[in-house]
């Protein structure tokens, strides 16, 4: 096909979504013809800003696109944009009643393989099956292999350094030290490091280094907002600048200290290192952020706690795990972080 056009569509988390960044990028480098449509929700569409012949269009699942009548709507108004298959990233009851849709208008369409079975038994009580699964990258790779368009991971290229937001250009210009971003928060309170161990390790880091915060709403706001007025060398970035600005503040970063979150995985995709912090969770599971190896992930002792991983997405904490991530000490995260920062 000359000149083909992917209509690849994924309504969930920001994270997940920002996943999609390396493949997409490997898609361009291999296939420099290709156009793309990305449907998904209006949050996440900084996140492609780099894109060329790109076009992202939102959704409306509050509005027009509610309910399975939203999806019919949907369906109409895809159907009139000239792609040629469809990419189902999401693999949903909804994605798939639209990609339904569309495969009987004569759309060739395929859908992602998400492992449940695998996953499954990776975070079961017993007989748990504890082995790597493959990682979400490799996942929507998976996809666009099926659909003619086969792609390797080894040709992706990071982007370059963005112009910095202007409220930092001062800090940057005047300021000699290391700059490491924290997002200390996540969805799920399994995924949630100890705030109080978190503030003895921004408190240790902050002497000699300058941090960035990030986070999202109203009371994540407020706390690193306390953090920020506490220290001298702390800066925090919710609600002084927008995702787009964030997304391009990450490429001056020497590190960043994150959770199982969206935030690690953007600041993966910007080709920064990343120190993820792991609760409930596992780098198992198939999201730790792209291109780090596995000795950037700090993960629970599994000789005292076996359940782990107890759910995909960090929502379960069983009896007697409430504290379970109080065992990863703050020296243990200030040390490894100033190694990778070396």
């Amino acid at each position: 096909m000359k000149n083909p056009h992917l209509l690849l569509i994924r309504f969930s988390t920001l994270g997940e979504v920002a996943m999609t960044i390396p493949a997409i990028r490997c898609l361009y480098q291999t296939y420099p013809n290709l156009k793309i449509t990305f449907v998904s929700r209006p949050i996440v569409a900084p996140l492609f800003e780099e894109f060329e012949n790109f076009d992202f269009y939102p959704t409306d699942f509050k509005g027009r696109h509610k309910g399975f009548k939203g999806i019919w709507i949907l369906f109409q108004e895809l159907k009139k944009i000239p792609f040629s298959s469809v990419a189902d990233l999401h693999g949903v009851l909804r994605t798939h009643f639209l990609g339904f849709l569309l495969s009987i208008q004569g759309f060739k369409v395929k859908i992602i393989d998400k492992g449940y079975t695998q996953k499954k038994a990776l975070t079961r009580k017993k007989s748990k099956k504890f082995q790597p699964l493959t990682p979400t990258v490799y996942r929507y790779a998976d996809v666009f292999r099926k659909l003619g368009f086969p792609i390797s991971y080894e040709k992706h290229q990071f982007p370059q350094k963005k112009e910095l937001p202007n409220r930092l250009l001062t800090l940057y210009q005047s300021s000699e030290k290391k700059w490491i971003g924290i997002a200390p928060f996540a969805a799920h309170q399994g995924k949630i490091y100890p705030l109080d161990l978190m503030q003895q390790i921004i408190n240790f880091l902050q002497k000699d280094h300058q941090l960035f915060l990030f986070g999202a709403g109203q009371k994540e706001k407020e706390r690193l907002e306390v953090w920020e007025k506490a220290y001298d060398n702390v800066f925090s970035t919710v609600g002084k600048i927008d995702l787009k600005e964030q997304l391009d503040l990450m490429t001056y970063l020497d590190l960043m200290i994150s959770m199982d979150s969206a935030i690690g995985h953007m600041a993966a995709n910007m080709g920064i290192k990343v120190l993820t912090l792991w609760g409930m969770t596992h780098p198992f599971c198939g999201f730790s952020p792209f291109n780090q190896p596995i000795d950037y992930s700090l993960s629970l002792d599994r000789n005292e706690y076996p359940l782990i991983p107890t759910s995909i997405y960090g929502n379960k904490i069983p009896l007697g795990y409430e504290d379970a991530f109080r065992s990863l000490e703050p020296k243990v995260v200030i040390e490894k972080a100033l190694e990778l920062i070396k």
